[in-house]
């Protein structure tokens, strides 16, 4: 069974956000979660926040279970651009430069390993 979570319009441009959904992808909740912590980058606190959600969604779907037992795992993540916001910065001889402050989406699915459990 699988858990979804969702973070829409971070003010991080997706290039810098992939850098750090790229550790985690495929990892085991525990080590992901880990590998989080000890990154050195802004956006490693908001992913981190994002899995942690991610796994309360799946402990809310699976009443009784713990994600220790049931080797929780990451098993997508996608970075996909959101809204920029458009500004100008003053340039030489009058111009003006147009500077884009980017975002993104960032969605989350933890799934299980273990599938004996789920068809019993």
């Amino acid at each position: 069974m699988e858990a979804v979570a969702k973070l829409n319009d971070c003010p991080t441009s997706p290039r810098k956000m992939r850098l750090v959904v790229d550790l985690i992808r495929g990892e085991r909740v525990e080590k992901a979660l880990y590998i989080l912590k000890y990154t050195n980058k802004e956006a490693a606190q908001r992913v981190e926040k994002l899995l942690l959600s991610a796994i309360k969604n799946w402990e809310a779907k699976n009443e009784g279970q713990r994600p220790e037992d049931n080797e929780l795992f990451v098993k997508t993540v996608t970075v996909d651009g959101g809204r920029q916001l458009k500004r100008l910065r003053p340039a030489p001889q009058g111009r003006g430069h147009r500077i884009r402050k980017r975002s993104n989406h960032v969605t989350i699915i933890v799934d299980t390993k273990n599938v004996q459990t789920e068809t019993k």
